[in-house]
């Protein structure tokens, strides 16, 4: 199937990314070059264990340290700084750049992908001269007023913007880190990289795109369009269009979201455990995880039939684990009463003895709150009172302000993870 990308939209847009973010922002604060320095990131210092979540550019050249690595594969050496993340300052970083971008365009414009990158729709607004020179600036503007070094990858759609910068900007030193990519030169600038560099492409995908036969970003475009919609349904499809630079995202396209428009599948809260956990303490950390699934689904007015509880156990004996679910009578988003089934269900599949290190519960086959069918031999009504009132305490208060007393004894999560951001200490 052939293209005519001449009837094609065409934008400028900016694909803006931190180069070794976290990185870069504990560099600024101590004074040091982002680009020079030998600085990591670890979630937790005092875990020899604890995952590398960013390393400055010179860690990962010169001593293959990455997001990833382990605490105790950084070398012990004096001019490798190792710190502990700082989730809430990242943030309060990421904040001002929207502001910078805001200078250049309107918020419309803007759209957050994550914490350290965004998307900008400049289309030659020609207040502040071509894309070129409002990208260096932008890069300037960041670099002078926080210190932080940035990539941008520029495209006439998301998705030539995004793969520019994967795969070209963030590694193009010569033009310091800025590129371009257009529907005429995607081929000749990105179909031999590998498919795994691919946006959108992940690790169970790329195995199955090998089994084709399929390596390159180029034997991707040139895919059979409908036998890749056969073999993975429309995201195949979608795959083989934007292996060729075809992306048809309206930049613009702000979706009006209304409650009734959202479907909610399921509510969930796992957690991976800093250490084996044993009868007992599993029952007080699958009690805190119960707490989180109840209260989100009290949150959007929600109530479930089906409660899912899966138990993964320790490398140290094997690994393995299990995942069970059952369905009850009556929707609940009581955590008492979702608790009691996933104690059933963990007593009923456990190993007992088996030590535990992650654990997952899950709340689906939801209906509304509203309409919740009352129980003629038991009221729950003081129950639902009660929850509602710690709710309204835990939105004024924090998650920490009240919680089960049994969270404070052994095995108890949730004072530890109240103090945390995205599972990492603020």
């Amino acid at each position: 199937m052939k293209f005519d990308i001449a009837k094609f939209p065409r934008h400028d847009i900016f694909c803006i990314d931190f180069k070794s973010y976290y990185a870069s922002v504990e560099c600024v604060i101590r004074g040091l070059d982002p680009l020079n320095a030998y600085l990591v990131v670890v979630g937790d210092l005092s875990r020899r264990g604890s995952v590398v979540l960013a390393a400055s550019p010179r860690m990962k050249k010169e001593y293959g340290i990455k997001t990833g690595s382990r605490h105790y594969e950084i070398p012990q050496l004096p001019h490798i700084h190792v710190v502990e993340a700082r989730m809430q300052t990242y943030l309060d970083y990421s904040m001002q750049v929207p502001r910078i971008i805001n200078r250049y365009g309107p918020v419309e414009c803007i759209s957050i992908y994550s914490v350290d990158e965004l998307f900008y729709v400049y289309d030659s607004h020609n207040l502040f001269g071509d894309k070129w020179t409002v990208a260096k600036s932008i890069q300037d503007s960041i670099k002078f007023e926080l210190g932080l070094p940035i990539a941008i990858g520029m495209g006439q759609n998301y998705f030539q913007a995004k793969s520019c910068l994967d795969c070209i900007a963030k590694n193009s030193v010569e033009s310091n880190y800025i590129a371009e990519v257009t529907y005429e030169t995607f081929p000749t600038k990105m179909w031999h990289f590998p498919i795994r560099d691919c946006w959108g492409v992940g690790r169970r995908m790329d195995r199955n795109l090998n089994r084709l036969g399929i390596y390159t970003i180029g034997d991707l475009a040139n895919a059979n369009i409908a036998k890749m919609r056969s073999r993975f349904g429309v995201i195949g499809e979608q795959l083989v269009l934007h292996a060729r630079g075809i992306d048809f995202t309206d930049p613009y396209y702000r979706p009006e979201l209304k409650h009734h428009a959202i479907i909610q599948k399921g509510h969930g809260s796992g957690i991976t455990l800093l250490r084996n956990y044993y009868a007992a303490e599993v029952i007080t950390a699958l009690l805190d995880q119960v707490d989180e699934v109840a209260r989100r689904a009290r949150a959007v007015k929600t109530a479930g039939r089906t409660i899912s509880l899966a138990i993964g156990y320790s490398d140290d004996v094997g690994g393995g684990g299990f995942s069970k679910s059952r369905t009850i009578a009556s929707p609940t988003n009581l955590t008492q009463k979702i608790f009691a089934v996933c104690k059933e269900l963990y007593y009923e599949n456990a190993d007992i003895g088996r030590p535990v290190r992650n654990i997952h519960v899950s709340l689906t086959n939801l209906t509304n709150d509203d309409i919740v069918q009352l129980d003629l031999f038991e009221d729950d009504t003081k129950d639902r009172k009660l929850a509602s009132t710690i709710d309204d305490i835990r939105k004024r208060f924090g998650i920490g302000s009240v919680f089960w007393a049994r969270s404070l004894t052994d095995g108890g999560t949730v004072l530890d993870r109240s103090k945390k951001i995205g599972g990492h200490k603020a």
